[in-house]
């Protein structure tokens, strides 16, 4: 399973992607909206764990983008 997180945090992030890389998924950090939204519409993704308060794009925009490209993938909003 193939999982984007985007995440700002940089502590925040790695804490998740370690967890959950050891859990035996792969993940992809992005650090802001532009390149999270630039990932997923990119790269096919199982899940996308996605933060609310993001620099550049924020998350409710980066998932409305996700969908007017008619990306269908799950999100889990922090």
């Amino acid at each position: 399973m193939k999982i984007l997180i985007v995440e700002d945090e940089p502590k925040t992030g790695a804490y998740i992607k370690l967890g959950l890389t050891q859990a035996g998924f792969t993940v992809h950090v992005a650090k802001n909206g532009w390149d999270g939204l630039h990932l997923a519409l990119t790269e096919p993704y199982d899940l996308v764990v996605l933060d609310v308060m993001l620099p550049g794009l924020d998350g409710w925009e980066v998932i409305r983008r996700i969908r007017l490209e008619k990306k269908s993938m799950p999100v889990l909003f922090l």
